[in-house]
């Protein structure tokens, strides 16, 4: 959807500056070299560089991370009474691609991360089946695997952009409750199709070995779709904070059903009603009526680069980039403003969409100083198109924070700073 009245020009592909394909590729050519920030001026200087003067470091046992301080999860809270229920978030602005590092990737715990060895740790299915089985940690590793690169997100992500006031943040501090990886693990329903699902099983009850005993209530319809027992992340065997020896992952959900730790699944007719999807993890409406198991995140999408405490040191052509995703499907489009929501251009999706999976999109954008509001919005295969904030929170209580999902906007002064605002 693009509108020209908005102050385009010379073909732009909508107002306040943003590019279309072909003119990005022209830049890159230098048919528009003008307009690109000028690159350093390159100085000879072979052998002089401190590295260089000896032998560098051996082979080390585990990669080392990389030499930049900042990189490193952000927004580490705890509770105050009970620090080992906590979160941190990815710090979404300093990364690229679509894969987030182990080491990155957010955290949320309800009682802190236990220490369990994988030889003593067994799952039990039982419940509503004909046959209970208890399955240990290799005998796992002998069933069938599948790979997928999936994201999780947590219910919460976001929360901070429902109160009352913008909050100066960072991406990663607004929105790093989300994280892609690629997962490998067993199929849950080879588990349950061994054990003999019974005809009056409709919700499966699945439970971790954490000292909060942290259960939810999974859709039978869920687990004998595409939830798989995760073993792996990213090539590795799961961290302790993502479940080690094993966790149920639930593709597109939020990220409480993918248990943690999980040491139980017992399959009923009914749901368990815990903690987790009464008191919590609810939708409450401005009725007093809360909605229950509203288990889907829905379509999503937050510009990484330029975002909040970021500063444009100069005029010239930026890369707009950010992250796009839907429990609803795949991505099909992502479009961007940078006039606060006044016109729109489609971005590039430059990673490869499909089901349950983030996407990263790029647009370039010529800022010349003007101010500007930095807006996307993701649309999905389902037909879902992201909402505005006022739309995501139109019949929702004061004070709830659950799957929000309403547009991000930054607002660019004209001093190149970047901060949070509400438009």
């Amino acid at each position: 959807m693009h509108t020209d009245d908005t102050g385009q020009q010379g073909g732009d592909s909508a107002g306040n500056g943003l590019l279309s394909r072909r003119q990005w590729m022209q830049i890159g050519a230098g048919t528009a070299a003008a307009a690109v920030v000028a690159p350093v001026v390159a100085k000879e200087s072979f052998g002089q560089e401190p590295w260089r003067s000896g032998s560098g470091a051996p082979p080390s046992d585990y990669g080392d991370r990389p030499s930049m301080p900042s990189l490193r999860r952000e927004q580490i809270s705890v509770h105050p009474f009970g620090p080992q229920a906590g979160a941190s978030s990815t710090p979404l602005q300093l990364l690229n691609g679509t894969i987030t590092p182990n080491a990155l990737h957010f955290e949320r715990h309800h009682s802190g991360i236990p220490e369990i060895d994988p030889a003593s740790h067994k799952l039990t299915v039982h419940g509503l089946v004909a046959r209970p089985l208890t399955f240990d940690y290799d005998a796992l590793q002998r069933y069938p695997m599948q790979s997928r690169v999936l994201f999780l997100e947590c219910s919460g992500n976001s929360y901070r952009n429902t109160l009352a006031g913008a909050i100066d943040e960072t991406a990663g501090g607004l929105h790093g409750l989300i994280s892609s990886a690629e997962w490998t693990g067993v199929p849950l329903h080879y588990l349950l199709d061994e054990a003999g699902v019974d005809a009056s099983a409709r919700w499966v009850i699945a439970e971790g070995a954490d000292a909060a005993g942290m259960n939810r209530s999974v859709p039978l319809s869920f687990a004998l779709d595409d939830a798989m027992i995760a073993l792996y992340q990213n090539g590795e065997p799961l961290r302790r904070s993502q479940g080690f020896p094993m966790r149920l992952l639930v593709p597109g959900c939020e990220g409480n059903l993918s248990v943690k730790w999980l040491r139980s699944l017992k399959l009923l007719s009914l749901p368990a009603q815990t903690r987790e999807e009464t008191s919590k993890y609810t939708d409450l409406k401005l009725d007093g009526k809360a909605t229950q198991f509203s288990l889907r995140m829905q379509a999503k999408s937050v510009i990484t680069s330029p975002s909040g405490k970021m500063v444009l040191q100069q005029p010239g052509v930026y890369e707009v980039s950010g992250l796009a995703w839907s429990g609803n499907g795949s991505i099909r489009r992502v479009e961007v403003s940078a006039d606060g929501g006044g016109s729109w251009a489609d971005a590039m999706l430059q990673s490869e969409p499909g089901p349950m999976r983030a996407v990263r999109f790029r647009i370039p954008w010529r800022w010349q100083g003007q101010p500007a509001v930095l807006q996307s919005r993701a649309i999905d295969s389902a037909g879902n198109v992201q909402p505005t904030r006022a739309q995501a929170l139109t019949n929702v209580a004061p004070g709830f924070s659950y799957h929000f999902n309403g547009i991000q906007s930054w607002r660019v002064n004209a001093d190149g700073s970047v901060r949070n605002v509400y438009a």
